[in-house]
């Protein structure tokens, strides 16, 4: 369960989301009575998709409440949100499955971040190496990010101010040797968690994203079971086409998990359960601003409270 002040922290950072989804729930009723008919029902499946939730996460939401309504009761908005916060938690429960790094034998864990250009991958990378760190676990990172100077750079800096080891290569440098590299040298230094940072890439390039097979080859050579997690990084502001860019990562690499980055700067960060109803992977954190600490560890009810407004999730 999240503190009381991650709770609050991550209230504050959807309010763009929660006031377009909890002012299109106001108008729907007059006063403070709610009466539910067709129309109403027609209403409320619209705002879940101006929210961005997607189709099949607004349309089995709006039948839940559905039965709610036949079977108990919700008579004001006030429960009605409440009974929102239910249905979008069962929904989102199901990606709720904590990142870390096990006991045994597997050493390093090794993470590859993958995902389109522009939507925060180094960042975040960068972002995990300190959670990890935080919990008391040596970290190594891996620049594969080669086709842009800036990338390797920026990461270089980021493990500066952590006092974490960067892998790297020059730019132009074969990105699935430098994976090799990064896990020869975790072995050899006994690091709990390898986190590699691949290019940014379309996910229509083929070319590109044949790259990132690659590396998971030159990985698997080194140790069968590499890379252990396959993170997709994408950006709430892309709304729906975040399920395009999983789907189609999802085809060339695998993944087992999914980070939703900028959630603070968008009103659409309904897209979250989109992604929760869609793929059967984890939802491991979400970031919702740009401090090294703004990568939070993903909660399912209070992300439902955050996105709605409910009574208690201030």
């Amino acid at each position: 369960m999240a503190s009381d002040t991650e709770s609050s922290g991550l209230f504050a950072r959807l309010k763009k989301t929660r006031a377009s989804l909890s002012g299109g729930l106001a108008g729907l009723f007059g006063g403070n009575r709610v009466h539910f008919d067709d129309a109403v029902y027609d209403d409320l499946e619209d705002q879940l998709l101006m929210a961005d939730l997607g189709v099949e996460a607004s349309t089995a939401i709006v039948s839940a409440l559905r039965e709610r309504v036949r079977t108990t009761q919700i008579d004001s908005p006030e429960s009605l949100k409440e009974a929102l916060v239910d249905e979008l938690s069962v929904i989102l429960t199901t990606a709720e499955r904590p990142l870390a790094v096990p006991s045994g034998d597997i050493r390093p864990l090794v993470i590859l971040m993958v995902g389109v250009n522009g939507v925060g991958k180094t960042t975040t990378a960068a972002k995990l190496a300190a959670h990890f760190q935080k919990s008391g676990h040596s970290v190594l990172l891996g620049a594969c990010d080669t086709f842009r100077a800036a990338a390797i750079e920026q990461l270089q800096s980021w493990g500066e101010s952590l006092g974490i080891g960067v892998i790297a290569q020059t730019h132009g440098a074969d990105a699935a040797a430098v994976a090799h590299d990064a896990l020869s040298a975790a072995k050899s230094r006994g690091t709990d968690v390898l986190i590699i940072d691949s290019a940014g890439r379309q996910h229509v390039n083929a070319d590109l994203m044949a790259q990132l097979g690659k590396i998971r080859r030159v990985l698997s050579k080194s140790d069968a079971a590499a890379p252990h997690k396959t993170l997709l990084v994408v950006d709430a502001g892309t709304g729906q086409n975040a399920l395009s860019q999983a789907a189609a990562f999802e085809k060339e690499v695998g993944l087992t998990g999914i980070c939703v980055t900028k959630l603070d700067g968008t009103a659409r960060g309904g897209v979250v359960v989109a992604l929760a109803k869609q793929f059967p992977v984890a939802i491991p954190f979400v970031g919702v601003g740009e401090g090294i600490a703004d990568l939070r560890p993903f909660q399912a009810r209070d992300f439902a409270r955050a996105l709605v407004g409910s009574p208690g999730a201030e």
